[in-house]
């Protein structure tokens, strides 16, 4: 299985297109990474207020708790502060919310930034890249075959342009029928440059 071309010019560009495509999925990642560290940072004010509503709840009970030992009065203190204690308490528990919703948002965002880019470079780099490692392969494979560059020469009958057969005859369906050597070789030769590969040298 061959990665590239056998030709200088194309098998350059495919190097290129490769590392373009590379850079542009580690960008896409790094970036992604900082868009979801910049909203997550923003967590940290809900962090803030998880942190003041734990301490005023847990300065509110002990307030609470100390004066409720003072004769008479104690219980019914006692009870207001246990209510405020409850105030923070729903204001730590805000505080754990806005966290977790940032989280998601900076989580969401930060796999969009990532994963659209990479998705068009999966659609205009890599699946063209599989197509021609497949049909190298496969034209490859043929030219194993003791008749492989009949073969290829017959798609290039099927498949090339009306321009490039007029170069190589000017009736190269008749050519190609009576075996003419020349001709048959360089249909297949036309066939297998399109897909990237060099017809091994005739001994």
């Amino acid at each position: 299985m061959s990665l590239y071309s056998d030709f200088g010019p194309r098998r350059t560009a495919q190097i290129v297109a490769d590392a373009v495509a590379v850079i542009i999925v580690i960008v896409a990642i790094v970036v992604g990474i900082a868009v979801r560290n910049t909203i997550a940072a923003l967590g940290g004010v809900f962090v803030n207020l998880q942190d003041a509503g734990v301490g005023f709840e847990s300065t509110m009970g002990e307030i609470g708790e100390s004066l409720g030992g003072v004769p008479l009065i104690g219980d019914g203190i006692r009870g207001t502060f246990d209510q405020a204690a409850g105030a923070g308490v729903a204001i730590a528990d805000a505080g754990r919310a806005g966290q977790t919703v940032v989280e998601t948002i900076a989580t969401v965002a930060g796999l969009g930034f990532a994963l659209l880019p990479i998705a068009i470079v999966l659609l205009v780099w890599l699946w063209p890249r599989i197509r021609f490692v497949r049909r190298s392969a496969e034209t490859r494979a043929l030219l194993r075959l003791d008749d492989g560059e009949q073969l290829l020469a017959l798609r290039a009958l099927d498949g090339a342009r009306a321009a490039e057969l007029a170069r190589i005859s000017p009736q190269p369906l008749s050519a190609w029928r009576a075996g003419e050597p020349a001709v048959v070789r360089s249909l297949a030769a036309l066939e297998a440059r399109a897909a990237g590969v060099r017809l091994p040298t005739v001994a």
